[in-house]
């Protein structure tokens, strides 16, 4: 009996250790000899081979193990499945053979009451993070519980994925997050200080990529936490001054994601990305100016100004933006087939924030043929090379203006101001923080449609 009790261990010892190695021959042979070790599990933590090799990225063993009709999940000591460790490691193959072996992604732990979407939040694997959202549209969670519950699916401590990502540090997780609905002003249970936004905890944090995207979708900086601090207040608590400068209430508000492009019902990816960097990039001026003159530094842009007139001589004068007659035209409109650079774009969209008492902003228009944008779409830019004289032509005031930006004197009074100005980034380096009317502010939406 004595024997018998010392192979099975060394049997169950040789599985695990061949698992989180990835021997796929020994773990065949041990299995073959004893198929009931498949559902044998370690001292202590009660973690199973299909935990141990989801936990370590053995592909290979992880699909004989589902092969084998292991139940995807199976769980541990804390109530953890295969699929919160794959998360947690970043595992993002395993991930996915888990999902399509039918995992559940619902599922809680008993440690912290949280899902395989708050692992990988939390520790800042955004791949992960996609998988299991990309999952979650096409599951039945979608509609059992509906999408936009799911993204937002609290912990035992009130805690959003998106309060996870913030509070660690993830600018990628946070973005894929707000990007999928997540609500950039909830309030946290008992996680951290009772009732901090994300952006409460971006603050105690020190993340100013973190804050940077918080702001841009909208995040209200005088939104208060249970004990009544701002995150301004947090911010200089914990000694982060450049984070607590942009966070000032005195300070020009950013630009944020504009409610009326819901109104567009089909933004393609890539113009949406250019969309995402041109708002940036003039958030980025916004800080240069509130930093300004204080003893805070801030990383320079990846972009540069120098070289603009070169770049232009190459291009031809029909794809300078007719609304500020210094970009070129990234950003078309369909199907007037109207084009325009990704900042005028953004300011176009970026109206007022709505009064309460009054309808919602209407569709925006092309400010060329005043008809409904419906649709965006990446312009394709074209270069001219010709000869000396042409370029230096094409350099020419007068010929730089696009034979389209006539229409622009019999439009609408917003875009005669704007014309006379180069570059969002202009606009906001004066301090403003605006770009429509004088003191009036732009809207703040919950999400964007893609």
């Amino acid at each position: 009996m004595g024997q018998g009790l010392s192979c099975g261990t060394s049997d169950e010892h040789g599985l695990f250790s061949a698992v989180q190695f990835g021997d796929l021959e020994t773990v065949e042979v041990v299995l073959k000899r004893d198929p009931s070790l498949l559902q044998h599990a370690s001292a202590y933590d009660r973690n199973s081979p299909l935990h141990i090799a989801a936990a370590n990225g053995q592909i290979e063993v992880l699909s004989m193990l589902l092969n084998r009709s292991a139940n995807p999940d199976l769980l541990n000591r804390h109530k953890q499945t295969p699929l919160m460790l794959a998360a947690m490691h970043g595992k993002i193959a395993c991930v996915e053979i888990l999902i399509e072996a039918g995992a559940n992604i619902l599922m809680f732990d008993s440690l912290n009451g949280r899902t395989c979407l708050h692992y990988a939040a939390y520790y800042g694997h955004s791949d992960c993070l996609k998988a299991i959202l990309s999952s979650a549209r096409t599951s039945p969670i979608a509609v059992s519980w509906g999408y936009a519950r799911f993204v937002n699916i609290r912990d035992g401590k009130g805690a959003t994925p998106l309060h996870l990502a913030s509070r660690q540090r993830r600018p990628e997780c946070v973005h894929t997050l707000l990007d999928n609905g997540a609500l950039v002003c909830a309030s946290t249970g008992a996680y951290g200080f009772p009732g901090s936004t994300p952006l409460h905890l971006a603050a105690r944090g020190g993340s100013l990529d973190c804050i940077r995207e918080l702001l841009a979708w909208g995040a209200d900086r005088l939104q208060r936490d249970a004990s009544g601090r701002i995150p301004y207040s947090v911010a200089l608590r914990h000694n982060h001054g450049t984070c607590a400068a942009l966070l000032n209430p005195s300070s020009a508000e950013p630009l944020v994601w504009p409610s009326p492009l819901k109104f567009i019902s089909e933004l393609n990816q890539e113009a949406k990305v250019l969309l995402e960097h041109a708002l940036m990039e003039a958030n980025r001026e916004r800080e240069k100016n509130i930093l300004k003159g204080t003893s805070y530094t801030l990383p320079s842009p990846p972009h540069s100004d120098t070289g603009t007139d070169d770049n232009m001589s190459e291009t031809s004068d029909t794809e300078l933006c007719g609304i500020c007659f210094d970009q070129v035209c990234t950003i078309e409109v369909q199907n007037c087939g109207h084009q325009m650079c990704a900042h005028c774009t953004l300011a176009l969209c970026c109206h007022n924030k709505p009064n309460p008492m009054t309808a919602l902003p209407t569709v925006p228009v092309c400010p060329f043929c005043r008809s409904n944008i419906v649709q965006l779409v990446v312009a394709e830019v074209k270069t001219e090379h010709g000869n000396a004289e042409q370029e230096q032509d094409v350099n020419s005031p007068k010929l730089r203006k696009p034979r389209r930006s006539w229409n622009l004197s019999e439009g609408s009074s917003s875009f005669k101001g704007l014309s006379a100005v180069s570059t969002i980034g202009k606009m906001v380096g004066r301090g403003s923080g605006r770009i429509a009317l004088e003191n009036e502010w732009i809207d703040k939406p919950l999400s964007i449609e893609s």
